[in-house]
């Protein structure tokens, strides 16, 4: 008989990055090993019009309830299943009941997280609505699960101190669909950065480093930036695009030199570096600041580089647009790196052999 995995989860299959690249990417070969696999997200397209912009508290009020009753049903049928894998929170709220709740079914409960939940991280568009949230409540949860995935080190640390059954696992790149395309490149180069508008904060760290390589280069470069909210830096002009599912691909491969500056803070030094691990598996010579996984992801000078300043980032991305053959070495390795050791390819057989060690215990 076919063992039973109820995955809980925000959002739809194929919206979130950090659901994709974590553990949908697995959902086919897990099915290969016999598992019969139920979604169940509780953020419809719908909802996504309104949630992450402010006001419409009366229907992010609403969607706290139906959210409610759906992960009641989820909760009646919790001892049909084998494995619960919950990926971050069972609700947008502060409760943890159900993630509770189910730690008490019969099933073997799975929890899975890529950021440093445990400090506060609203959107703008819900400061209001900042009491409902607590993000303490994964210390309350990380006692009572079965297994843990840790996008890190950092996370697996912080996780050991209330549970001791702590999995590093990467988030990863499909290396056969991530595949890069060269022929259609122009003699400009693009300096690009893709992420989500509660990311963008970010870039402004580069802004007056793209003023400055925009009066040494001229025309010889360009700044592109993936993002559903456009990147505005006066007095000079940035291509703005919107990210597409069927498009992104494409999107990227524009990219020569992928940027992915960040603050030196708790909440970064948790992320994953997936911005990074985008650029490098598309063989863009990739920059990363060195806060966190980055250090371990970037070998400085050999597939990438980590940069501390202004100044460094200046001299680092001058280099490769100077030098089309040391951009075009640096963007190999970086994808040999992907490859070997942040692919789903590298690290499938892992990933499947920790949900058969627990269903086997």
């Amino acid at each position: 008989m076919k063992k039973k995995l109820l995955i809980i989860a925000n959002h739809r299959i194929d919206r979130s990055p950090g659901q994709r690249f974590r553990f949908e990417q697995y959902l086919d070969l897990l099915s290969e090993e016999g598992l019969d696999i139920t979604f169940s997200n509780i953020i419809s397209e719908e909802d996504d019009k309104y949630l992450y912009q402010k006001g419409n508290i009366l229907k992010k009020l609403n969607l706290q309830l139906s959210s409610w009753r759906l992960r009641i049903n989820d909760l009646k049928r919790a001892d049909d299943f084998d494995v619960i894998f919950i990926f971050r929170e069972a609700l947008l709220t502060r409760s943890i009941y159900f993630e509770k709740m189910f730690c008490q079914s019969t099933a073997k409960v799975v929890f899975d997280f890529d950021d440093a939940i445990w400090l506060p991280n609203v959107s703008e568009g819900n400061k209001a609505l900042q009491k409902l949230k607590s993000p303490d409540k994964i210390k309350r949860i990380l006692p009572e699960v079965d297994l843990i995935f840790a996008g890190n080190n950092y996370l697996a640390d912080f996780s050991r101190n209330y549970n001791q059954n702590v999995r590093v696992v990467p988030t990863t790149i499909d290396t056969n669909y991530h595949v890069p395309n060269h022929d259609n490149k122009e003699g400009t180069v693009c300096i690009g950065w893709t992420g989500t508008q509660t990311t963008l904060k970010y870039l402004n760290l580069l802004k007056p480093v793209f003023k400055e390589l925009k009066r040494k280069f001229g025309d010889k470069v360009y700044f592109k930036v993936i993002c559903d909210t456009p990147f505005k830096l006066e007095g000079l002009e940035i291509k703005n695009e919107k990210w597409n599912k069927e498009k992104e691909i494409q999107q990227l491969e524009e990219i020569d030199i992928g940027v992915m500056p960040l603050t030196d803070d708790q909440w970064s030094r948790g992320k994953c570096g997936f911005k990074g691990l985008q650029y490098m598996a598309m063989e863009a010579a990739t920059l990363m600041s060195p806060v966190g996984v980055n250090q371990e992801i970037i070998d400085h000078g050999i597939n990438g580089y980590l940069v501390n300043s202004e100044n460094e980032w200046v001299t680092y991305i001058s280099e490769l647009i100077e030098n089309p053959e040391l951009r075009k070495k640096i963007g190999q390795e970086g994808r040999k790196t992907i490859i070997e050791k942040y692919s789903v390819d590298a690290n499938k057989h892992r990933y499947i052999d920790y949900f058969n060690e627990l269903l086997n215990n």
